[in-house]
């Protein structure tokens, strides 16, 4: 701190440039401790549900589905699904389909049982998070988020990694305990960097995988290695995926994406040079935009850019200043 800066300027908080999503739900962390909560949640009648299965929920027109947990439970633990786990969601913040102060758990189950089990309405079907973003609200997509990261790590962390051994389910599905060595595992995330890259001239570097005569665009991104910096994960991806050297970069805000289990960090970069250089497997294809550049090839259909749901969309309408068209169907 200079001499002539003050203290209490030192300590502002400034607020992240992208703007900050309130909570939906209170995630209960001291609640769901108690041994058998979800358990005694459930047989109080008081709960509701929602359900996933293989990465997808049962939604209906209005979006998720919640039925009643306690009848809801005992249909899918008679069921032909495959075993069934409970998983305690929190308490819904906000009023929508959801009285506020709503409790929400969230079954998981091996196999989609047909829709018309227990009070499963006929019109309902199972989608994924992708499939039904667009119509959701912002509690429905905050809940099935938190279901995908929470549900993705169960499916995946079944064992324990020191000795093998199934470990059981605790903390109202937030923690796994392994019997024989009484180890406790968590949910993991793995932090991920996402970057718009602004070059000398002002303008946008995008880029994409796959076929190089493909027409989407966005931003750029990687994983955050051991031992590094998030500012150095974003030097060093940069580097590598398009050969662009960073030479400041600045944090924007974050979003969790977990599929399967992500937390996007989004960035600004800035770079001298000019000329990038796909490395051909992450990225083959790159190109700088103007903003009218940008705009023009969206709306002509030229090329497709990241949608409204996602973090990418976000960082290239912020370089950008305002919202950016879409070619409309």
């Amino acid at each position: 701190m200079s001499q002539t800066e003050s203290p209490a300027l030192a300590n502002h908080l400034m607020e992240t440039v992208l703007p900050v999503r309130p909570a939906m739900v209170d995630r209960g962390s001291g609640v769901r401790m108690k041994p058998g909560m979800v358990e005694d949640l459930i047989a109080s009648g008081n709960a509701k549900a929602m359900v996933i299965s293989q990465r997808k929920a049962l939604v209906t027109a209005d979006g998720l589905w919640f039925g009643d947990a306690a009848p809801l439970w005992n249909a899918l633990s008679g069921s032909e699904g495959g075993a069934v786990a409970a998983i305690y969601l929190g308490a819904t913040l906000t009023s929508s389909s959801l009285p506020e102060g709503t409790s929400v758990v969230l079954f998981t189950v091996t196999e989609p049982p047909a829709p018309s089990i227990a009070t499963v309405p006929l019109d309902a079907e199972w989608a994924g998070f992708r499939d039904v973003a667009a119509r959701l609200d912002a509690k429905d997509t905050a809940l099935f988020i938190e279901a995908s990261a929470i549900s993705n790590w169960h499916a995946t962390h079944t064992h324990c990694p020191q000795c093998g051994t199934p470990t059981d389910i605790e903390a109202g599905g937030w923690v796994r305990r392994c019997p024989k060595d009484n180890s406790e595992h968590y949910p993991r995330t793995d932090p991920a960097i996402i970057v718009t890259v602004i070059g000398p001239d002002g303008r946008l570097l995008l880029g994409g995988g796959g076929p190089v005569d493909a027409r989407n665009y966005s931003t750029l991104a990687g994983f955050v290695e051991p031992g590094e910096s998030l500012e150095q994960a974003v030097v060093r991806e940069i580097g590598e995926e398009v050969g662009v050297r960073v030479t400041a970069c600045q944090y924007l805000g974050s979003q969790s994406w977990p599929f399967p289990a992500s937390l996007m960090l989004g960035f600004t970069a800035k770079t001298v040079d000019a000329v990038a250089r796909p490395d051909g497997v992450e990225v083959t294809r790159a190109r700088w935009f103007s903003r009218e550049e940008l705009q023009e090839a969206v709306l002509s259909g030229e090329i497709t850019i990241s949608t409204r749901l996602s973090i990418a969309r976000s960082l290239i309408e912020h370089w950008y200043g305002g919202v950016i068209e879409d070619l409309q169907p």
